[in-house]
């Protein structure tokens, strides 16, 4: 009974790669398979607590990025217009934020029109200001399904929908009747300077719909 034990503790080591004072060591070409094996079987792969749920990179942000674009009806056909801006993270960056050369952070910016035809004559374009219009910036014309993209760098800013009646992509202001515009969200938090702390400021003056 002893020796058929000791067998069987000679074979059991021999497939664990021990080394046998019966026999030679075994060589790396036999214990690396034979543990490979061993610890694949007894120890499977565990499926990752998380498998089953969405990719946190793929949740779109909340509509606090979008904001409305208000109409100022100087256009026929756009008084039930529905426009609205959303700011979103470029998708090419790596990183949870894009940087500017100069280190602002740098958003993308898509306009969406909605409840209204195209106009018969000229062309809607889309453009990015400061809230002082000292600084413009000609994103692009909207397109056949009446959406725009381009990008901003500004922390505060307003965004403009003109009707022009070229498509210059070299044009550096709009020329035409403003259709929409509407003001980034962040620009809400504006000074009460200029009226009393109980007179309500015309916010839709600056294009805040609601």
């Amino acid at each position: 009974e002893q020796k058929g034990c000791r067998r069987g503790e000679r074979r059991l080591g021999s497939q664990l790669g021990h080394v046998d004072s019966m026999g030679p060591p075994p060589s790396n070409d036999t214990v690396i398979p034979t543990l490979l094996t061993l610890f694949t079987t007894v120890w499977p792969a565990a499926t990752p607590a998380w498998s089953g749920l969405p990719d946190p990179c793929a949740v779109e942000g909340p509509a606090y990025y979008a904001f409305e674009l208000v109409t100022t009806k100087n256009i026929p056909g756009t008084g039930f217009a529905l426009a609205t801006a959303e700011v979103s993270l470029p998708i090419a960056s790596p990183f949870s934020v894009a940087l500017t050369a100069d280190g602002s952070y740098e958003y993308d910016l898509k306009v969406t029109l909605a409840r209204m035809n195209a106009p018969r004559q000229g062309h809607l374009v889309a453009w990015v200001t400061t809230r002082e219009i000292d600084r413009v910036v000609r994103m692009s014309t909207l397109d056949d399904d009446l959406q725009a993209s381009g990008s901003v760098s500004w922390n505060k800013f307003i965004v403009v929908v003109t009707l022009e009646s070229s498509d210059d992509p070299d044009q550096t202001m709009w020329t035409g009747p403003i259709v929409f515009r509407g003001a980034s969200r962040s620009g809400m938090m504006h000074t009460m300077v200029g009226h009393g702390p109980l007179q309500q400021e015309n916010c839709a003056a600056y294009g805040y719909g609601n």
